[in-house]
């Protein structure tokens, strides 16, 4: 998928608030919109989207540890806030957008450099105004949970 180098590779907000955000996202997964940057930065993609839900699978190396050589409690945060808000964008109408209001994680344990993760997010409401999603961080491979979180978000009728 195309990854977004500058504003202008971006999408208009008229051209989001034509589509359903399930077919937003779909167009990401296809490689018909531009992904966003941060996945770049933090190495991570989108592997999956269906009604509901949101998958980015990610390994984390070197360049996301905090001083002690571990993986910063960020990219732990931002891989959750990405799953479960795009699962909530999976939900949002035709001539809305959403933003993330609040979000909520909690570490389980390390994840080991160079471990492949998928990050699934999976929403719990859809309402006219609010969204709610839950995920979860697992090895792809060992099956571990990793990491959980929580999140509400606000969705906005704009046209």
């Amino acid at each position: 998928m195309p990854i977004a180098k500058s504003p202008a590779d971006l999408l208009s907000q008229s051209d989001i608030l034509s589509m359903s955000g399930l077919e937003f996202m779909q167009g990401i997964l296809e490689g018909r919109n531009p992904g966003p940057p941060i996945g770049e930065t933090m190495g991570y993609t989108l592997q999956d989207v269906s009604d509901g839900r949101a998958v980015f699978r990610g390994t984390p190396e070197f360049n996301v540890t905090n001083p002690m050589g571990t993986v910063h409690g960020g990219w732990y945060g931002t891989l959750l806030d990405s799953a479960m808000a795009c699962a909530v964008m999976t939900r949002v109408p035709r001539g809305s957008i959403y933003t993330t209001l609040e979000f909520k994680i909690n570490i389980l344990r390390n994840i080991p450099l160079g471990t492949t993760i998928d990050c699934i997010g999976e929403v719990d409401h859809s309402g006219r105004s609010t969204g709610v999603a839950h995920g979860e961080i697992r090895g792809l491979e060992d099956g571990k949970l990793y990491a959980t979180g929580s999140t509400t978000c606000i969705i906005m009728k704009i046209a």
